[in-house]
């Protein structure tokens, strides 16, 4: 499987043959669509996938049609893209998907078009529960969560959802997720824990609030339990 920056370098490729080969008309097909993605303009994406555009065309920083769309706030967009069969797995160079982007934006309404048509809520590296609690969307880590998304997946730095939230003061975000089983004693990879990064950040009522559910969460009695034994 090509890596990253192969499939960027292959895609690119792939659209300047198809721009030099076809002429001034597919040119601007190609700058149409993008474009089209970009203001929402859903009816004339969806004359130009019916002629033949590519679902998966990219823009020239690797930004899929999907990902324009969804960065945007688009959600009627989205959802006529949805039915060409883009790639949802698809990740611009900067490894950002489509979700990850409306997730990180708030965008509602297309997180629940993106979520209904299949695409993946976990994934290596950063994902979209982890970039809507670095932003500090309740409503949008609420409809992560209901779909199933993993409160421990680990950024690259070893963060999960809740120390990013933690971090930048976000207490909605830090309530909901000390209601699942996240787990309270991961540490980042300078050894910072949810509450210390709250902590040295000035958050001070969150790293209460985190210390406050760790001292009852059941798995630090169980801890106290087998250290007993």
């Amino acid at each position: 499987m090509p890596r990253p920056i192969e499939a960027f370098l292959i895609r690119i490729l792939f659209a300047a043959a198809l721009i030099l080969g076809g002429g001034q008309a597919a040119a601007d097909s190609y700058e149409d669509s993008l474009s089209a993605a970009r203001s929402g303009d859903t009816a004339a994406l969806v004359k130009l996938l019916e002629r033949g555009i590519d679902p998966d065309t990219i823009d020239t920083e690797s930004n899929s049609l999907l990902i324009l769309a969804a960065r945007e706030g688009h959600a009627q967009t989205v959802a006529a893209l949805l039915r060409f069969k883009p790639k949802l797995s698809y990740r611009n160079l900067a490894g950002d998907t489509a979700l990850m982007l409306a997730a990180l934006k708030g965008n509602a309404e297309v997180v629940d078009v993106l979520v209904k048509g299949g695409a993946p809520l976990d994934h290596e590296g950063w994902t979209p529960l982890m970039y809507a609690a670095f932003e500090g969307h309740p409503d949008i880590v609420e409809r992560l969560l209901a779909a199933g998304a993993d409160v421990n997946a680990l950024a690259p730095n070893r963060a999960n959802a809740l120390m990013l939230a933690a971090r930048n003061g976000h207490i909605e975000v830090v309530r909901r997720l000390l209601k699942t089983d996240v787990d309270l004693e991961q540490q980042t990879d300078r050894g910072l824990s949810a509450d210390a990064w709250a902590q040295s950040n000035g958050n001070t009522d969150i790293a209460q609030l985190i210390r406050a559910a760790r001292a009852n969460s059941p798995q630090r009695s169980k801890a106290i339990r087998i250290e007993i034994k």
